[in-house]
């Protein structure tokens, strides 16, 4: 209890805020170097999500690349990478190394909202005459936006937490002084620096769930309400009829799905085609 009151002290007193090299620098510094890692990555790794979730090509070798470039030990690439690139050019190293830990996250969140897509809804989009370019931007793009947006959630916090040790090669934000205390002992440096950027993870993970709610389509959220409203009156009927003892032994399957149903789901299936336009 003494140490977090005397990281709360820390955290208000002169020392985080004088010089040039203040927290709010630090804050800067870290947050430019996730979002410039993040931005990067897209680049590469969106488009080609959308092509392999499209075409379904190569998704055996991106899962395989995505699980591999996950389980690389993100200090020990940093090291290595400014190992080769040398001393002075360490934010370049660095920020390769960044890029590279986004690129799995990314990658998955674009095939994943491809895939996740009912090939009914698909095939609707073919029968209505679309092309497959017309498909992929005014279907499978909008439709699968809010599994793409979680890939970038993921993402921007597996950087934001790797930026943190660039701060041992000298590259400043939020890490540095975790880096700086642990030698001198000043604990209470060191867990205000932690605190910072726990609250800086937790405000960026904030707006991206918010961010992924948003990115839903309007009519996909309401053709999951009906659906979800209809599973509700079906449960709620079952139970009436079994709590009443109309359903006897042998009478049948309660729950089918009765041909007005299959009817409802297709036209929900084809009206979401419609509405992401």
């Amino acid at each position: 209890m003494n140490l977090l009151a005397d990281a709360w002290a820390w955290l208000f007193s002169a020392e985080p805020l004088a010089g040039g090299d203040g927290i709010w620098t630090a804050i800067g510094v870290h947050l430019a170097y996730t979002f410039a890692a993040v931005g990067l990555a897209a680049l590469v790794a969106v488009p080609l999500g959308w092509w392999i979730g499209h075409t379904g090509r190569g998704r055996e070798v991106a899962v395989t690349v995505s699980g591999a470039a996950r389980a690389v030990p993100s200090f020990g690439l940093l090291v290595l990478l400014v190992l080769l690139f040398g001393v002075l050019h360490k934010p370049l190293a660095a920020l390769i190394s960044y890029v590279l830990l986004a690129i799995p996250s990314l990658l998955a969140g674009a095939y994943a909202g491809c895939e996740s897509i009912d090939r009914r809804v698909i095939g609707a989009a073919r029968a209505v005459g679309m092309t497959e370019w017309q498909i992929l931007r005014r279907v499978e793009i909008p439709l699968g936006r809010s599994l793409l947006v979680g890939g970038i959630r993921a993402a921007v916090l597996q950087v934001i937490a790797t930026v943190t040790i660039g701060a041992y090669v000298g590259l400043g934000g939020l890490g540095q002084y975790i880096i700086a205390g642990i030698p001198l002992r000043r604990y209470d440096m060191v867990l205000g620096g932690a605190l910072v950027l726990a609250l800086t993870a937790l405000i960026l993970d904030g707006a991206g769930a918010l961010a992924q709610r948003a990115a839903v389509p309007r009519g996909l959220r309401t053709a999951r309400a009906a659906g979800a409203s209809r599973a509700s009156r079906a449960s709620g009927s079952a139970t009436g009829a079994v709590s009443d003892g109309a359903v006897s032994n042998g009478a049948g399957t309660i729950g089918d799905p009765s041909p007005s149903d299959t009817l409802d789901h297709r036209a929900e299936a084809s009206s979401v085609v419609h509405r992401s336009d």
